[in-house]
């Protein structure tokens, strides 16, 4: 019995072991099959990375080692049309910051501020600024450094980790200012120029035209950038150099500009710091030979980026350098305007070559008096007559006869009123008024006293001086009216011609209306070459001129009027106009001068179109001993 009873316990407790062991042996395969998948796992991820990313992580773990840094392309030349350099290209060399490859920032910047002699806070808003880009992307802390500081730089750049130069062309002026504001000025690309940059073109800190036609001709000026590969170590500093692609240079510009012409009108504008514009056209192309804006912007100013302490003296300057005020500034064009009136007047049978009027000193139209600028009148003149001597009464009269409507059309086919085309930015298209004009912008009706003002260049009516030179060209060549051009061609580094640019014919006058064009022509000459001719001190020995002079009213205060000149404040002073062509007989150029607050035509800019007329035909002239600041005429228009 006691026997039975342990057999059986001993079958108890072998069934508990086997159930043990069987539980055991599944821990143990649930443990290595854990384990299994662990490793397998482990081997899959390593084969995953090294065969199926492996070319990809070894591409990044090259850049670790490997920087490529872009190389700026030289941007094109500009020349002027006998391939004068006006404006090319010299070395800048820039401090540059790349922030994930400096150690201790601020130990940096405050050791490196001292050096570029400036302020530490200074060096930290440049940091601030390009913060957003990625880290790897250089930070331009300062531009344009001098010798003495690359070469500190350069022997101890150990000291200063994440900081390297770079080197960038930059513009450099042969002729100082000349046509600056025709020219423009280049500057650091903005964030919101980036990001209209669809091609990628561009990065942080790259030179772009900025105004003129350096922005307008940027997609040929910029080039095409260039790479450099170099290794380097943990702390960033370069270790060798890999492998160089150069830039490709960007295309040269050749104006239309003869660039020692343009420095003649220049030089003679800037005598008495006038204020104004000189405008000068090939008669028979419509190429633009000269374009002056005055006062100049200061190119040099530009370069490494303009101090706010500069740009805000521009800004404030009254007499406005930033405005390019051969197409960018309107004005009354005053007498000039009455080639238009005496074309007017021709074409509609008001007036021919025989038609006087008798002029008092003032015409009397309503209840007004209108004054003529000579007190004591011109007595009976005739077309020519009047043209010479700017007899205002007899112009009122055409202007009255003929109505504000038909003088506009007038206007607008010799180039007033509209956009000449010219390659430059941000032209203005003046002003022709009409009835409809008045009725629509206004919501006034048109006044026929008003049409008096408009018929000697006042009232409503706004050019440019381009507009006026084109109009003066015009007349000059018997009626063909060219679109104004300044660019002759664009052309690669190696003298091939990527585009040229060609005289373009926008409208031609009926034969009718070149004949009295021709009239008009003749009383253009007597304003030189007249007895009574206002412009009469812009003469020449041995060269004909034909031109007009022109005053064109800035406010009517009667306080100021009867004073001299010099004691009316320089702000309310009358602008003077002077346009002309020469030679007489077979144009070649036009010049228009304009002086803001110059008084009288002929006196305040006749004497710069002259002297751009002596320079224009010295070689066929005797040199005479002319003093530039001598006031060339007595007369008042």
């Amino acid at each position: 019995m006691k026997t039975k009873q342990i057999l059986e316990e001993l079958e108890d407790i072998t069934e508990q072991d086997e159930a043990a062991c069987s539980l055991l042996r599944g821990r143990t395969f649930l443990a290595v099959g854990v384990i299994v998948l662990f490793f397998s796992i482990i081997v899959m991820r390593f084969w995953y990375l090294q065969v199926i990313q492996g070319e990809e992580y070894r591409q990044l773990a090259e850049t670790n080692r490997v920087r490529i840094q872009s190389i700026a392309a030289p941007r094109g030349h500009i020349v002027d049309r006998f391939s004068r350099e006006i404006v090319t290209n010299r070395p800048s060399f820039n401090v540059a910051l790349i922030r994930e490859d400096s150690i201790d920032l601020e130990d940096v910047i405050k050791r490196l501020a001292p050096v570029l002699d400036e302020e530490i806070e200074v060096l930290w808003e440049r940091i601030r600024a390009g913060s957003a880009d990625p880290p790897h992307l250089p930070i331009t802390l300062k531009e344009d450094i001098d010798w003495q500081t690359l070469a500190y730089l350069e022997n101890n750049k150990y000291k200063f980790s994440g900081i390297r130069i770079e080197v960038q062309p930059v513009r450099t002026y042969h002729y100082d200012d000349l046509a600056a504001n025709t020219i423009g000025y280049i500057g650091s690309i903005s964030r919101k120029e980036l990001q209209a940059d669809g091609e990628q073109r561009y990065e942080g800190g790259d030179l772009v035209g900025k105004r003129g036609l350096e922005k307008l001709f940027e997609p040929y000026l910029r080039g095409e950038k260039g790479s450099r590969s170099t290794e380097v170590n943990a702390r960033g500093f370069e270790q060798q150099q890999l492998q160089v692609v150069n830039p490709l240079p960007g295309n040269d510009i050749r104006l239309t500009l003869d660039a020692e012409l343009q420095k003649v009108a220049e030089q003679f504008m800037a005598i008495g710091d006038k204020a104004g514009a000189v405008v000068v056209l090939e008669v028979k192309t419509g190429k633009v030979l000269a374009a002056v804006s005055t006062p100049p912007i200061n190119l040099e100013h530009f370069i490494g980026g303009i101090s706010h302490k500069n740009w805000q003296a521009l800004l404030d300057n009254p007499r406005h350098p930033l405005i390019n005020k051969v197409v960018q500034a309107s004005y009354p064009p005053g007498s000039t305007y009455k080639v238009v009136t005496a074309l007017a007047g021709l074409d509609t049978q008001v007036v021919d070559t025989n038609t006087e009027f008798y002029c008092p000193g003032y015409h009397r139209f309503g209840n007004r008096v209108y004054r003529c600028w000579k007190r004591g009148g011109h007595g009976m003149v005739n077309l020519k007559q009047a043209i010479a001597q700017s007899c205002d009464v007899y112009f009122y009269q055409v202007g009255q006869r003929v109505g504000v409507d038909r003088l506009a059309h007038y206007a607008r086919i010799l180039g007033l009123g509209e956009k000449t085309g010219v390659q430059m930015e941000h032209e203005k298209s003046g002003l022709v008024p009409t009835q409809d004009w008045k009725k629509r912008v206004k919501n006034e009706k048109w006044h026929e006293g008003e049409t008096l003002s408009i018929a000697i260049g006042q009232g409503f009516n706004l050019v440019t001086p381009l507009q006026l030179c084109v109009m003066t060209a015009t007349v000059a060549n018997g009626g063909r009216h060219f679109r104004p051009q300044i660019i002759e061609s664009i052309v690669t580094p190696d003298g091939r011609v990527v585009k040229s640019f060609s005289p373009e014919l926008v409208n031609e006058l009926s034969p009718r209306e070149q004949a009295y064009v021709d009239i008009i022509k003749e009383g253009l000459l007597e304003v030189v070459h007249g007895k009574r001719g206002t412009a009469r001190g812009v003469r020449i020995e041995g060269l004909r001129i034909a031109g007009k002079t022109g005053t064109a009213q800035v406010v009517r205060i009667a306080r100021y009027k009867g004073l001299a000149d010099e004691d009316i404040p320089y702000h309310l002073r009358d602008h003077a106009w002077f346009t002309c062509y020469a030679p007489a007989d077979d144009p070649e150029i036009a010049v228009t001068v304009l002086v803001e607050h110059g008084l009288h035509g002929s006196s305040g800019a006749g004497p710069i179109a002259r002297y751009v007329l002596k320079k224009y035909f010295s070689h066929r002239l005797q040199t005479e001993g002319d003093n530039p600041e001598k006031s060339l005429s007595l007369v008042s228009e």
